[in-house]
């Protein structure tokens, strides 16, 4: 194993290795990497494991970055993670990205030149924000997924007298829109080519009610017509309108971060395709979890998607962690279906949107399950008649109703393909 030069942080392990005649790497330091390498210690592996990660910083959690760290009013110390006492003796190799996998020869590339042997390998490289390939300058461009992006657009949403265009209508764009408005932001604007903001995720029901928050609390919408292109003013939109902006932060979605697996005969296709044991390509050896894991989930039916909720990090990892290590002691991987529930939650204004189970799902069947259009809300989504997830939109109270809903999704027999 090469050294890493002193650009890169290299956090040495204690001496609490039971095992060192085999090793693991993680590909990937962010949630998933850190809920895999726990998860592998207590799925009973004790051999060596190697987390790599592009940032310079450990774990962190990322939902804050576009709330609270965006805001000013929270630190990196609040968003660490604390490691479990069972990963102490985990190897960290921070500030260096992965950039190639030769599957034949079981080793990984990383960015400063070195390679890593490997016995089983971890994917958790998670995604990349998506960036709109429009003519224009670059400057005041923002996008947002790391603690670096959060200061940067604090910094300039700070300054008086500001003006913002959100590109984007979804999460990360209506969350953005929130913060800036509660900022005291001069002008708040979000342009997306759908008609109401959220609609793919949410449906039409829910989105308009989210559409109707928004501008009460002053954010202006610029909907059903896409940015074509950036100049020193702003931003101009396909039918021939301008947004003035000083600041463009665009929230277009997500790229998974699969660059480094070229060339192994692995469907990449939105991600990296799994089983359900989170097995990558049929090798034993080769698991993928968070993000960037496009995966079949028992509890609905048998297509690989991939789900980019806080949840399913830990969720995959445990599954991926008890897989991986099954194979490496030479034994049958837990056969049990791998059916998580998937939730998130996003906090704009002084509402919460909260969400249990698959909504996109079921978005040809949608019903109130309690409250009003205009109050506090909660909203069931069916496929086939059955409730495949449900969306809390409002204060504490309504969020509980949610949760008391969540019993009901919990209690659907899993399906198979």
């Amino acid at each position: 194993m090469s050294r890493t030069p002193p650009t890169s942080a290299r956090c040495r392990p204690s001496a609490l290795r039971t095992d060192v005649s085999r090793n693991v790497v993680v590909a990937g330091a962010s949630m998933g990497g850190l809920r895999a390498a726990e998860q592998l210690r207590a799925a009973g592996y004790t051999g060596l494991i190697t987390v790599v990660g592009d940032e310079p910083r450990m774990p962190y959690n990322r939902p804050p970055l576009s709330k609270e760290v965006l805001a000013g009013r929270q630190s990196f110390d609040s968003l660490a993670f604390r490691p479990r006492a069972s990963v102490a003796d985990v190897e960290w190799i921070l500030g260096t990205a992965v950039i190639s996998a030769d599957l034949g020869r079981r080793v990984v590339g990383l960015a400063d030149g070195s390679e890593l042997a490997f016995d089983g390998l971890v994917v958790a490289t998670g995604v990349r924000p998506r960036r709109l390939r429009c003519p224009g300058p670059a400057t005041h461009r923002h996008t947002l997924r790391t603690l670096a992006d959060a200061r940067a657009l604090h910094a300039e949403l700070t300054r008086p007298g500001v003006r913002v265009v959100v590109v984007g209508a979804g999460f990360i764009g209506c969350e953005v829109a929130a913060t800036a408005v509660a900022l005291g932001v001069a002008e708040v604007t979000v342009a997306d080519p759908e008609p109401l903001p959220m609609l793919r995720p949410l449906g039409e029901l829910t989105a308009r009610e989210l559409l109707r928050r928004h501008e009460r609390r002053g954010v202006r919408f610029a909907l059903g017509t896409a940015v074509t292109a950036f100049d020193d003013s702003g931003v101009v939109l396909a039918d021939g309108r301008r947004l003035s902006a000083d600041v463009v932060v665009e929230a277009v979605g997500s790229m998974p971060n699969t660059d480094w697996l070229a060339g192994n005969g692995l469907d990449l296709d939105d991600g990296v395709r799994t089983d359900e044991l989170l097995r990558v390509g049929g090798l034993p050896y080769l698991v993928a979890v968070g993000d960037v894991a496009r995966f079949p989930n028992a509890r609905y039916d048998g297509v690989p998607r991939r789900v980019e909720h806080w949840s399913i990090p830990g969720d995959s990892a445990k599954r991926a962690a008890r897989t991986l290590a099954a194979h490496l002691a030479g034994a049958e991987p837990d056969p049990e279906p791998f059916a998580p529930l998937p939730s998130f939650w996003s906090d704009q204004h002084d509402f919460r949107l909260q969400s249990f189970g698959a909504p996109a799902l079921g978005l040809d069947d949608v019903r109130v399950l309690e409250g009003e259009a205009d109050g506090d809300l909660v909203v069931g989504y069916h496929r086939g008649g059955r409730l495949v997830g449900i969306v809390a939109l409002g204060g504490p109270a309504v969020t509980a109703a949610a949760a008391r809903h969540r019993s009901a999704l919990l209690k659907q027999p899993t399906l198979t393909a």
